[in-house]
């Protein structure tokens, strides 16, 4: 396995900039070079120390880096791939944090030289909130964080990569990209397309009379529009789809109602109860919740 002496994290959001405090704490022998394209966030990088050095210029903070991830958007990829592909050391594994994975690996294989390898990151870990103010070093703790992998991936650098996320706090788990595109089109993009409607069919009006439930069920409708509309443009087909799936069960619900079926209505209500406490089960067992 790779010894990694520096990592470089470009992008200084509530990720980026996690990822570089955890470093600080569980691999404090490891040099952390941050790199965001807005001098604001530099300075207030900077201020927060959130890594060994915050540099002003891309290129030179990817120069002599054993690891890089990428914490922009998911769209920003493709042109950071060209943009840095001369400046990375022969052996250097590439990585990023995005919700998508289909199409970092085909650029990837487009862009970056051969001697590099990418593997793609998704740690299941985050908040509707934005901005490396809010960077903490334990948002990874018992956390899962999914590897993504084809049959040309390099093994010693998937290897390399789960070490590393173990070392931030997570658990790793391998997926193929297009696997990872489906279940998560499901899992978690379509909660923020659902939070999203949810919120835009009532009146700004009627929101002031809202309770903790709804509260609860619309939280992450307040995460960065720009960030999540990457993420469903990337993932367009597996999202359609996945909104023709609650369109169907919504229709279901609406004419159990329609027709006063009282008992369609609990049994539908019922399946998604016990659906529910059977994952929320699974989770306790495995320690991704605390009860």
């Amino acid at each position: 396995m790779k010894d990694l002496r520096q990592i470089t994290v470009v992008g200084l959001g509530l990720l980026g900039g996690s990822i570089t405090l955890r470093i600080l704490r569980s691999l404090p022998s490891v040099k952390t070079v941050g790199y965001t394209h807005r001098p604001s966030t530099r300075a207030k990088a900077r201020q927060l120390a959130v890594a060994t050095e915050i540099v002003d210029d891309m290129h030179e903070s990817v120069s002599g880096a054993d690891l890089v991830i990428l914490a922009t958007p998911i769209y920003t990829f493709e042109k950071i791939f060209s943009e840095i592909c001369d400046f990375l050391q022969a052996g250097c594994i590439v990585t990023d944090v995005g919700s998508t994975k289909v199409l970092p690996h085909r650029w990837a294989a487009k862009k970056l030289p051969k001697t590099v390898h990418y593997v793609g990151s998704h740690p299941i870990a985050g908040s509707e909130q934005r901005g490396v103010e809010f960077a903490r070093d334990d948002l990874f703790d018992q956390t899962i964080c999914f590897l993504t992998t084809t049959k040309k991936t390099n093994r010693p650098a998937v290897q390399t990569l789960k070490r590393f996320w173990s070392d931030l706090g997570c658990r790793v788990r391998l997926m193929t990209p297009a696997k990872h595109d489906r279940t998560f089109a499901r899992i978690s993009h379509l909660p923020h397309i659902t939070a999203a409607a949810l919120i835009n069919s009532n009146s700004s009006k009627d929101l002031k009379f809202a309770g903790k439930g709804f509260i609860d069920t619309s939280r992450i409708a307040s995460s960065p529009a720009n960030i999540w509309a990457d993420v469903l443009l990337t993932n367009a087909g597996n999202t359609t789809k996945g909104i023709d799936r609650i369109i169907a069960e919504l229709l279901k619900i609406k004419k159990a109602i329609k027709s006063r079926n009282k008992k369609q209505i609990e049994n539908l209500l019922e399946m998604a109860r016990k659906k529910r406490c059977a994952m929320i089960n699974y989770k306790i067992k495995n320690k991704e919740l605390i009860s």
